[in-house]
């Protein structure tokens, strides 16, 4: 099975993307694989705004027909924003995971080249 794994981003070995979208600002998501894994999803629960996460710390939980699952951040950082959208239709999720499914945006100073660049995230999975 082929799944997008867009090369503009990177990836976390817990199945989560980050992409740079200003100065230190981070948008974080699930990828493809994951979403396909989970199969629908019928619930988000997201952090608030001013949320302070670690790297590898679990701030979200996403809820499907088939399992409950724990979302990782793949950077440290504040929680800037939310995307509200993914609340009131979390499908959105399972509909475009990596534009509008995405989940967060975290005001970081780590960057995100620790994480796996796109061709080491496919042979992982």
């Amino acid at each position: 099975m082929s799944f997008e794994i867009p090369d503009d981003r990177r990836y976390a070995e817990s199945h989560e993307w980050a992409k740079e979208i200003d100065d230190d600002i981070v948008r974080i998501g699930i990828t493809d694989f994951a979403q396909d894994e989970l199969g629908d999803i019928i619930f988000a629960e997201l952090p608030d705004e001013g949320t302070e996460l670690d790297e590898g710390e679990q701030f979200g939980v996403v809820e499907s027909i088939k399992a409950v699952s724990d979302i990782y951040s793949p950077v440290s950082g504040t929680v800037v924003d939310v995307n509200r959208e993914i609340v009131d239709q979390p499908e959105l999720i399972n509909d475009d995971p990596h534009e509008s499914g995405w989940l967060l945006e975290v005001n970081t100073e780590t960057g995100i080249d620790h994480l796996l660049p796109a061709s080491e995230y496919e042979t992982q999975i």
